[in-house]
């Protein structure tokens, strides 16, 4: 770290949210960050007690984002917050962004980005306007072995890319919890809160971000089945895609949180003229490196011959995991270098979310259509 600490407020993340304590965590791991304010939640008892039990100044514990920026434009710069972390349903995530990105405020949002492409446009012209800094939790292009991967695609190793398949499974909505009460399930169908992918815009976005950031390749295409499998369920909750690239190599991508018996099984499978690699979210210590002309080779987190960019996300000594929080800290890590102009580091953001977005959108019209293939617009860069 150099310098002082990010200050660093909260939108969403209350008493017994799941990814609001991750993002804190992971904030706070390098001591890049400190949690200074937050807007926790709506109501205000839960507001006031996640303040509490993370030791702020009530006086820093707003009753809304609104607030929020208003009172910390009161406080002298060297005060403030200097970004905004969003942990909300997706239909918050661009209303929010834009607020914060127009007060001056950086911003580190959950994904996908937003609900549809053009929010996501709004954004993307917000973070310019603003020139602040906008950042997306894709949080598996943080793990140092990703980092390799994409290193040695990038490299050549293994010649030029022919297949690229990605898969995401999970089995927790394989019955009807998101009818029984369970608030993490509700609004992950709900349409209104969720946007128009189910399944797609939760995990179906992570594989996707991950096959385009390792590959180094765009989709140029998409050929898709959307299912509904639990009768009742408004949204997706499986996927399946064929995909096209524009340098002509073809993939698979598949997503499901009805796999009944699967945790988080994401697994990345890329194979090119000479060879291939292999890498399994849970078990993310490991790359397996396969070739056309010689035996197999098992990379692993800490040891030899590791590329310099995934020797700098390192934290643990050989054969130590290098986890989920770790891969988080990464992001956040890069996230205030860039802001501090330490250095430009390489974090997920405005283009990693305009791509996913017109994923979802092209996926959703080619599985409500009779045609065979649907274009995926392509990308803008930051």
């Amino acid at each position: 770290m150099t310098g002082r600490a990010l200050r660093l407020g909260m939108v969403g993340g209350g008493e017994g949210a799941f990814i609001g304590a991750v993002h804190r965590m992971a904030a706070a791991l390098d001591g890049d960050w400190q949690l200074a304010a937050g807007a926790f939640s709506t109501d205000a008892g839960r507001n006031g007690r996640t303040g509490d039990q993370l030791g702020l100044d009530q006086r820093r514990v707003y009753p809304s984002l609104e607030a929020m920026i208003a009172g910390e434009r009161t406080l002298p710069v060297g005060e403030r917050i200097d970004a905004v972390a969003i942990v909300t349903p997706n239909h918050l995530h661009a209303p929010m962004a834009i607020a914060a990105l127009n007060a001056g405020f950086h911003v580190f949002c959950e994904k996908p980005m937003a609900m549809d492409v053009a929010e996501a446009r709004a954004i993307a012209a917000a973070a310019r306007a603003s020139g602040r800094k906008f950042a997306l939790a894709f949080t598996y292009s943080g793990y140092p072995l990703i980092e390799e991967a994409r290193a040695r695609v990038a490299r050549g190793d293994f010649g030029a890319i022919r297949l690229v398949q990605a898969e995401y499974l999970q089995g927790w909505l394989s019955e009807p919890i998101d009818r029984a009460g369970n608030k993490q399930a509700e609004w992950r169908t709900d349409p209104a809160r969720s946007g128009p992918g189910g399944c797609l815009g939760d995990i179906g976005t992570h594989a996707f971000q991950l096959a385009e950031h390792v590959s180094g390749l765009q989709v140029e295409s998409v050929s898709a089945d959307l299912t509904i499998h639990v009768p009742g369920r408004r949204l997706d909750d499986d996927v399946s895609a064929l995909l096209r690239f524009e340098s002509g190599a073809r993939g698979v991508l598949k997503a499901s949180q009805v796999a009944a018996g699967e945790e988080n099984g994401l697994k990345l499978r890329i194979h090119g003229e000479r060879g291939g690699l292999e890498w399994t979210q849970m078990e993310p210590n490991t790359l397996i490196l396969r070739w056309l002309d010689r035996p197999a080779e098992i990379v692993r987190a800490g040891g030899p011959g590791l590329q310099d960019g995934a020797v700098q996300m390192l934290r643990t000594p050989s054969g130590h995991p290098e986890g989920y929080i770790e891969a988080f800290a990464n992001l956040y890590r890069g996230f205030a270098a860039t802001i501090r102009g330490d250095a430009d580091r390489a974090y997920p953001g405005v283009t990693d979310g305009l791509r996913t977005m017109q994923f979802i959108e092209a996926v959703i019209a080619n599985a409500g259509s009779d045609r065979k293939w649907t274009r995926v617009d392509p990308g803008e860069s930051e």
